[in-house]
């Protein structure tokens, strides 16, 4: 269903350029959030907190039939993001989705989400096969 694209050159580790998707039905993600299943914001982490929604992700891929094999773009929007910050959401999102072929993504650093404590939100792109 989709074939990473990677041309020759630079390239940073750990995304795909481009995914390429060759069949299926597309299934557009809005942004998840770090809210539990009371509906609460977990706890104060970045780490914790992308965890959680990369599981409430999980839930709503399981609803349409598929996992996060079916994920071909991430956009993660991070509340005052530091590259230092880098290497953990790296980790946590490494358990998530397939490294060797892992989504076209994007990072984007922002000055405050939907919630005073949220610290992370995350949509994608993602295809259901036909």
């Amino acid at each position: 269903m989709l074939r990473p694209i990677n041309p020759p050159g630079p390239s940073i580790p750990g995304l795909s350029n481009a995914m390429l998707i060759e069949s299926g039905r597309l299934l557009l993600l809005s942004g998840h959030v770090p809210l539990d299943e009371t509906g609460r914001v977990c706890a104060p982490d970045l780490a914790t907190q992308l965890d959680q929604v990369f599981r409430n992700m999980s839930a709503t891929l399981q609803a349409a039939g598929v996992g996060f094999e079916a994920v071909a773009r991430l956009t993660l929007y991070i509340r005052d993001f530091e590259s230092s910050l880098l290497p953990v959401i790296r980790e946590v999102r490494d358990r998530w989705v397939d490294v060797e072929r892992p989504p076209a993504s994007s990072l984007i650093g922002v000055a405050s989400l939907f919630h005073p404590e949220v610290l992370v939100e995350v949509d994608a792109f993602a295809v259901v096969p036909g």
